[in-house]
């Protein structure tokens, strides 16, 4: 295993648009939460000459102090797996570009071992996403803390949420780069589904009030992490749909695991069969 992942770092090291793309993710990640949260800030938390603001920091509370923070910033860091997700496709569509799959082999590898490996980046690039969010929710966290430092410890379980809901999503793209192999083509197709299509499709469902929205490929994870818990505080529903999302977060992990787990199980059924 530590041998796959040892050959797998000296495929990618080498790769500029892996650094790029994990820089992109470095800036953006702390980047858009300290920008919404510092607006948040100026405007409600420490406007004290405006009564509107006073009332909403009353009612609202602040959703980037312990322990909303590992709420609200995994909600908003979600946003940003499509930039990981160019990379995984990348990653797997030029194993194709460049042959290496088949030197793979010719170099006494099972064909098992090269999913795994494939695997194994996906795992990596989803630790690192979820490593750094933890982080930058820590950090605001502290930085925007009112009073609530101690309890710093509180929702921790949205870590372990937002690997999960990491993982399904870069799964997916993993897939579609290797049943695709072209990356830009690759590249369109997630990213007009995942942005477009099955938006579409959610809203559809919603609208007419069918359950089968659940199931959608990122729905299902992007579930595991409902919308932050201040957005409940404006009406009845809102409060009811909040309290009902967080209810049915362990039924959409649970489907969330099964759904990746069938991604990994169809890729290494295919690459059993198919004809390097």
């Amino acid at each position: 295993m530590f041998q796959l992942i040892k050959i797998e770092w000296l495929k990618i090291k080498r790769y500029p648009a892996f650094w790029g793309m994990i820089a992109i993710v470095t800036l953006s990640y702390p980047g858009l939460n300290y920008i919404i949260g510092r607006a948040y800030n100026q405007n409600v938390v420490n406007n004290t000459k405006n009564q509107v603001a006073q009332l909403a920091k009353f009612l609202l509370g602040n959703p980037f102090a312990f322990p909303e923070t590992w709420h609200t910033i995994a909600y908003f860091s979600s946003f940003f797996v499509m930039i990981p997700a160019i990379l995984v496709i990348m990653l797997a569509t030029n194993e194709y570009n460049y042959k290496t799959h088949r030197q793979n082999i010719i170099d006494g590898w099972s064909r098992n071992e090269f999913i795994t490996g494939k695997l194994m980046d996906v795992i990596i690039v989803s630790l690192l996403s979820t490593l750094l969010y933890a982080l930058v929710a820590l950090a605001l966290g502290i930085y925007f803390d009112d009073g609530h430092l101690n309890r710093w410890a509180e929702q921790l379980q949205y870590i372990p949420y937002f690997f999960i809901q990491t993982f399904s999503q870069l799964s997916i793209a993993f897939l579609t780069g290797y049943l695709i192999k072209k990356a830009f083509i690759a590249l369109g197709v997630y990213f007009f589904y995942s942005l477009i299509l099955e938006n579409i499709l959610v809203g559809y469902l919603s609208w007419n009030k069918i359950e089968a929205a659940k199931f959608l490929p990122f729905e299902m994870s992007d579930r595991i992490i409902p919308k932050p818990a201040f957005i409940s505080k404006f009406g009845k529903d809102l409060k009811d749909a909040y309290e009902k999302a967080l209810d049915a977060i362990p039924e959409q992990i649970i489907y969330t695991v099964i759904f990746t787990a069938l991604i990994w199980f169809l890729c290494y059924k295919l690459h059993n069969r198919k004809d390097l």
